[in-house]
């Protein structure tokens, strides 16, 4: 499970280091193996170790072709994915399309997300946390999906 958040840099040739409290346990999950793929609904990039990746396109594979928001987010998921490894410095390199669609610049933020991480450009990450996570979510508290009110206490 990767928990937490790091605030990193890209170097100049586009590549991130992952946190070395990340890096023994990604060794022995997927041998520094990684898929690397533009999120389907957020401004950010999806990076799942290889075997985690094969599950979830697994799953995607399964889906229905139509209606459109599931032709989408299979468009999407798998036409951009684009395997990647760790290199000697703990660092994958993010290819100059996904650095445009997720808008990365120099700082960059890593989300552990239990099974994958999120990578957010820290501008868009900071002004989405300014603007109101609720606002995405719905307001007041008794729109929140029935599912998400237990974890709005």
């Amino acid at each position: 499970m990767f928990r937490g958040f790091s605030t990193l840099s890209l170097d100049a040739k586009g590549r991130l280091a992952i946190p070395a409290r990340y890096r023994a346990r990604l060794t022995a999950v997927c041998g520094n193996q990684f898929m690397l793929t533009a999120h389907p609904h957020d401004p950010c990039l999806l990076l799942y170790p290889l075997p985690e990746w094969e599950a979830a396109e697994a799953r995607l594979l399964q889906l229905p072709d139509a209606p459109d928001p599931i032709r989408t987010l299979k468009r999407v998921m798998s036409g951009y994915a684009t395997e990647c490894e760790l290199d000697g410095q703990g660092r994958i390199l993010v290819p100059q399309e996904l650095r445009e669609i997720a808008m990365l610049e120099r700082d960059v933020m890593l989300f552990g997300q239990r099974t994958k991480f999120e990578i957010w450009s820290k501008q868009v990450w900071d002004r989405q946390r300014d603007e109101g996570w609720l606002s995405k979510m719905g307001k007041p508290e008794t729109e929140l999906p029935e599912l998400l009110r237990e974890f709005a206490l």
